[in-house]
């Protein structure tokens, strides 16, 4: 008889409860006991979802990012907030987001605001962990408190519960050394305490444990592949049964190292790995559980059920109760229920799967291998319609689009001149100072602008009153950007709801949810669009919003735009043609939108790719491929200027090291990037690569409610000027604006500003 079971739920709720209760409580507005009752409501409402599965994860609910948990588990925590006298979940969020909600309560003892944990991308997913921080001196030391206390709740609601933990490999892997150690010599101290975590749980009754170990799917050096031998061997003791579980990608060349590692049970991403089931079939000991991921857990498409029935059941034959099925990872990355989306395109509609939904597609392939496909006859049935209406539609595929596709040419991605003959006339056209201050792009969301919003949705305000409640919102952006003294102005995005899907909204070959949320990190929420067909721009989207903005101020009023490589990777993306079919296609819409900006008379048009490096596959020996087709499309959007006409890109939290020399080949006059957490860590990737243009490195962590001084903010600039020619540089938060609230941003865009005088005197 195959199991089912389940790698991790959404956390936030279908209608984002714990967004919302996490604000609330941050803002002193309600309880830490109010929040943890609804954590608790939550978990048992997840566990009642998923109470047809054979085994349910328990431990996968976090307040803030399950890395950050497994920190608190393990008793490694950052120095800065060590002795916190409060709550341990304050203190859990002081690491987060530099303070917890009672700060001042705790200024004297505990230091109050301290830095805030480092952030940065879950592998390639859109969702954000705080990076675990390691020296030479650190030590572990178990807290269980919070797994044992989940697992207590599960007992008593009579969950077949499967508690899930981070693998200490994967752990070490992702965190980073504050000094010269090496993570690996950390090893030793670390696995006893590993042991003694699952001890407690044995202790507790718990036969399976999910351990996971996602850097598997990544190219592992002879040390790293050491490392896991070691720390297994030393867990085979332990008196449960662990199911190691890869996911996102292929295991390759660590396909004989997982499958003879000592554990009980092995996943796979049959999704993105799927090539490697059988050899890892062939190399699995007798004895040993395969779970395979066979729903997709990253994408909202149904699952073809006939297709994967086909490929697996030759192997439930051959493995029996050796065969366990689930989705491909934490189903973490996908919204939670499709049942409330009565305003979706009923079309689109039947050809998608939530995280609900895909449990159902779960426990069909079950019904399907355990009593034969007539038992689930009409599942399938319905099933296979949707699946062939969706080939069939004529909505999917444009052919005009394709034909402008296919008629790209080298040409259009070139810029008419060098960048060392466009600067001059750039900086002749603009006369900005040394250090050029300026925004992302975003500023505060308000109340207003909420409530006007969603009074246009519900069609109590009409178009010309909406217009009328942005333009208000859009001049109290300019009016307090010029009191501020900023040289670059944004016009602050009031209009926009998300800076992907706004954009979707106004394409063709887009679909929209209207709770489709996933998480992306702590309560920040995003709502992806669905991309289900081919791409074009039916008119333009955001000129008479900057048209306006630069109407109010004499000073250069920056075009804010999306590139197509962050609207194709923070999407629900098609997955029946190739991604990079669908970003030339975005290429080629927002391109349209970068030429009708200039012809508007815009001078600085900012064409944010955020989520470049996200896209990158997981394996570097795969990288060249998605950086050719990535680099390609960002150049065939911006390219088509005039040589005055300054282009600037934006990316946050990513690591450029790597990939800097496909950054400068993107040939954007200005670069921003985030640094400020890294205290500009990142631009060492500028000590050997001399990038050619100009650069901003964030200096404001915006993430975090902390305001950063004018002396830090020197300090920061200082450090960049070591490794990039101050005549090239930029000052400017790490990321748009629109989470924090205007209290924040105006005294720390006012010590910004000052910050930058300062270093031009010197």
């Amino acid at each position: 008889m195959v199991t089912t079971h389940n790698l991790g739920f959404p956390r936030i709720g279908a209608k984002r409860e714990l967004k919302f209760a996490l604000e609330s409580y941050w803002k002193g507005e309600s309880s830490l006991d109010a929040l943890k009752s609804l954590g608790g409501q939550l978990r048992q409402r997840h566990w009642i979802n998923q109470a047809a599965l054979d085994l349910a994860p328990v431990g996968d609910f976090a307040y803030y990012d399950q890395m950050l948990d497994m920190s608190f588990t393990l008793g490694n925590l950052p120095e800065r907030v060590r002795g916190f006298h409060g709550d341990p979940l304050d203190n859990c969020f002081r690491v987060a987001r530099g303070r917890s909600a009672h700060a001042a309560d705790h200024s004297e003892c505990c230091g109050g605001g301290v830095a805030a944990g480092e952030m940065t991308k879950w592998f390639d997913t859109n969702y954000h962990y705080i990076v675990p921080e390691f020296t030479a001196d650190t030590a572990f030391k178990l807290d269980a408190t919070r797994l044992l206390e989940q697992l207590a709740e599960a007992r008593a609601q009579n969950v077949k519960a499967k508690p899930v933990i981070i693998g200490p490999v994967t752990y070490l892997a992702l965190g980073k050394a504050k000094d010269d150690s090496d993570r690996l010599a950390l090893l030793p101290r670390l696995v006893p305490v590993y042991r003694e975590l699952l001890d407690a749980l044995a202790a507790q009754g718990v036969e399976w444990v999910q351990i996971d170990e996602p850097i598997l799917v990544t190219e592992l050096d002879a040390d790293w592949q050491h490392a896991f031998r070691t720390a297994y061997h030393d867990l085979k003791s332990a008196k449960v049964k662990l199911l190691l579980a890869t996911y996102f990608g292929q295991l390759l060349e660590n396909q004989h190292l997982a499958a003879n590692l000592p554990v009980a049970g092995l996943h796979l991403d049959a999704i993105n790995g799927r090539d490697d089931v059988l050899n890892v079939l062939n190399m699995l000991p007798a004895h040993k559980v395969l779970s395979l991921g066979v729903i997709n857990g990253r994408n909202i498409w149904k699952t073809d059920l006939d297709a994967v029935l086909d490929w697996i059941a030759p192997l439930a034959e051959r493995l029996g109760e050796r065969l366990w099925i689930a989705p491909s990872c934490s189903l973490l990355h996908v919204p939670v229920d499709l049942a409330g989306e009565k305003s979706l395109d009923v079309q689109v509609r039947s050809w998608l799967a939530f995280a609900l939904q895909k449990l159902d597609e779960l426990q069909v392939l079950a019904g399907a291998l355990r009593n034969g496909r007539d038992s689930v006859k009409d599942a399938l049935q319905a099933n296979r319609n949707a699946i062939e209406a969706r080939r069939r539609s004529s909505r999917v595929n444009d052919p005009a689009v394709q034909a402008a596709v296919a008629a790209i040419s080298g040409a259009l991605g070139k810029r008419r001149s060098a960048y060392g003959q466009r600067a001059p006339r750039q900086a002749a056209l603009l006369k900005l100072p040394a250090f050029p201050t300026t925004t992302i792009g975003s500023f505060p969301q308000t109340a207003e602008i909420r409530h006007a919003r969603g009074e246009f949705k519900a069609g109590r305000l009409d178009a010309a009153g909406y217009r009328t409640a942005m333009h208000a919102e859009i001049a109290r952006s300019v009016k307090e950007q010029e009191v501020l003294d900023l040289d670059v102005l944004v016009h602050g995005e009031a209009e926009r709801n998300d800076m992907v899907e706004y954009f979707g909204e106004q394409l063709e070959g887009y679909a929209f949810s209207q709770s489709g949320w996933v998480q992306s990190y702590g309560s920040r929420c995003v709502k992806p669009p669905i991309l289900f067909g081919d791409i074009s721009r039916p008119k333009a989207m955001t000129v008479e919003w900057i048209r306006y903005a630069q109407s109010l101020t004499q000073r250069p009023m920056k075009g804010m735009l999306t590139g197509p490589v962050t609207i194709l990777n923070w999407s629900f993306v098609r997955d029946d043609q190739p991604r990079s079919a669908s970003c030339l296609q975005l290429a080629l819409a927002i391109r349209q939108e970068v030429l009708d900006l200039e012809k508007a008379g815009v001078r600085i048009i900012q064409i944010d790719e955020a989520a470049l490096r996200e896209g990158l596959p997981l394996r570097k020996s795969q990288w060249k491929h998605y950086l050719d087709w990535a680099v390609e499309s960002f150049r065939i959007t911006a390219n088509g200027v005039a040589d005055e006409t300054q282009i600037h890109t934006h990316m946050c939290y990513s690591e450029f090291n790597d990939i800097i020399a496909s950054i400068a080949d993107m040939d954007a006059d200005v670069i921003t990037i985030e640094t400020s957490r890294s205290d500009m860590e990142l631009l060492a990737a500028f000590d050997d690569f001399k990038y050619p243009n100009e650069i901003g490195p964030g200096v404001y962590d915006i993430h975090s409610p902390n305001i950063p001084s004018q002396e830090h903010i020197v300090q920061l600039m200082r450090k960049a000027a070591e490794r990039v020619p101050a005549e090239r540089l930029w000052v400017n938060p790490d990321c748009g604006l629109k989470t924090r609230q205007w209290a924040e941003v105006i005294p720390a865009l006012a010590n910004m500003v000052a910050a930058a005088k300062v270093l031009r005197q010197a």
